[in-house]
């Protein structure tokens, strides 16, 4: 492998390894979630998409991508509100103060048009990735 091809590789390793942490193998469906955390860029990508369908407070949010998810992926809300800052920091959410369902004041987060453009390249870095490990998975047959 030339340098430059391993230096490739190793980052594609260095991307892999930030995706997802977890122990033991994916659940079947009625089985207990992943034990582990979503990691900052992965975690980051479900919340833009979580919020194109629009505002939504934090509990809605974790709630939004654990029924998505069919239970598989649990949003712990230490992960979840450092995120959610740091997407508001970037200027990719914004904030307001609203009232929840239950009839709470409650901090609400929606999608700025720069969090929508980045969604977007987010989405495309992460089908890149989806495929470049499915040719390593299911390779074709020669």
């Amino acid at each position: 492998m030339s340098s430059q091809k391993n230096l490739g590789f190793m980052h594609f390793l260095l991307v892999v390894d930030d995706l997802l942490e977890y122990k033991g193998g994916m659940p079947k469906k009625g089985s207990p979630p992943l034990e582990g955390e979503l990691l900052q860029g992965t975690l980051d990508l479900l919340i833009l998409q979580t919020l194109v369908l629009g505002p939504s407070h934090g509990h809605t949010i974790a709630y939004a991508i654990e029924h998505r998810s069919e239970d598989v992926l649990q949003v712990e809300h230490g992960s979840l509100y450092p995120a959610l800052h740091r997407l508001e920091d970037r200027g990719w959410i914004a904030s307001f103060w609203g009232t929840s369902e239950n009839n709470r004041r409650a901090r609400y987060y929606r999608l700025t048009p720069a969090g929508r453009k980045q969604l977007a390249q987010q989405t495309n870095r992460w089908d890149e990735l989806v495929r470049a490990i499915n040719r390593i998975l299911r390779p074709a047959e020669e």
